[in-house]
């Protein structure tokens, strides 16, 4: 192992501290050089939940389709979901957007819906407290739906300037995924991106019993939720390994999925959580002046979850990395060890 290498590796031995985090799971390319590593718990090949890191493959999904001629990202989703679904979608002071929303609404999160995981529910708690607090539970895209429409919409669809984090837009982009192709979701992702890209260890969670995934950690426990990770589908719910996500990332950004000049159109940024920005389908991880006066730290596009895994590509440096912490309560941590491990592997 060269001292570079080392210098790497310690990066991740040091992130796992057996309080927050009891596993790692990295790999980085810089230009042809690929370097993995893990430490703690996780082994090199082992699967883990990618959670929200999922809705790449639902973008890549989409822009193939478009590329196909299948759809337009101009499309009012009216166009091709069934009218029980829309009615009452969004109503915003009084007036009703539900057939105003377009795909792109969904991909930029520009649709003024609602979270159903994250927001607080007509009960005044949010899906995702009660999974954390161990109450596994099912959900179906009708719930989901169903959930959606209790809740109140934050602003009209497009408002300029303004995104609101919505898993519910991205399980409507799955619902049009098999409506347009007449396939489910995960066959979707296995004839379009699985198997074209010979990824061995990538695919939809659908089955409760499956324990090849890691199990996830909410703060010093195990968090055993098998029915929530089968639920997710389109906005969640894909199993990988860094070295499967590290193709995947290369070919989503290489036009080897899709064509590639349509990564530019993706990079309109609104604000979303600091310091994240949301563009069409990915995101914008760029650390502020203030945290990064040297510019020592690219900024980044692509996407993460909140099991603490990410899948980041920086331009500038033309370097990809991707990882899991696989702690829920501290998804900051995978963003910070990602800084770490690039100030490494930059460094002359």
């Amino acid at each position: 192992m060269t001292e570079k290498e080392k210098s790497i590796q310690a990066v991740l031995d040091k992130t796992v501290d057996g309080k927050k985090v009891f596993g790692t799971s990295f790999a980085i390319k810089k230009d042809s050089i690929v370097w993995q590593g893990v430490s703690g718990n996780l082994a090199i090949d082992q699967p883990y939940f990618i959670a929200s890191t999922t809705k790449l493959f639902t973008t890549a999904i989409i822009l193939k389709l478009r590329e196909d001629g299948k759809l337009s990202l101009d499309d009012r989703i009216g166009k091709y979901l069934d009218q029980t679904i829309l009615k009452g979608l969004h109503i915003y002071k009084g007036k009703e957007y539900s057939q105003e929303l377009t795909i792109k609404d969904l991909l930029a999160h520009t649709t003024g819906l609602p979270d159903y995981f994250q927001d607080n529910g007509s009960n005044g708690k949010s899906l995702e407290s009660g999974l954390v607090s161990g109450n596994d539970q099912y959900w179906t895209f009708e719930l989901v739906i169903e959930m959606t429409k209790r809740m109140k919409p934050l602003f009209a669809p497009g408002t300029k300037g303004k995104a609101h984090y919505s898993d519910a837009n991205f399980q409507l982009l799955g619902k049009i995924i098999e409506i347009i192709t007449n396939k489910s979701y995960s066959e979707n992702c296995k004839d379009l991106i699985i198997q074209p890209l010979g990824l061995t260890k990538t695919y939809l969670y659908q089955d409760t019993t499956d324990r090849t995934p890691k199990v996830l950690y909410y703060k010093s426990n195990e968090l055993n939720i098998p029915k929530a990770m089968t639920s997710f589908g389109a906005d969640g719910g894909i199993v990988s390994t860094s070295t499967d996500l590290l193709f995947f990332i290369e070919a989503f950004f290489t036009g080897k999925l899709f064509q590639s000049s349509y990564i530019a159109e993706l990079q309109e940024w609104n604000k979303i959580f600091f310091p994240l920005r949301s563009g069409t389908g990915i995101h914008l991880f760029k650390l502020p002046w203030i945290f990064n006066p040297t510019g020592a730290v690219p900024y980044f596009i692509g996407h993460s979850g909140l099991s603490g895994a990410l899948a980041y590509y920086s331009p500038k440096e033309n370097l990809y990395v991707v990882g899991t912490v696989n702690q829920i309560a501290h998804p900051d941590i995978s963003f910070k060890t990602m800084i770490k491990l690039t100030q490494k592997a930059l460094k002359k």
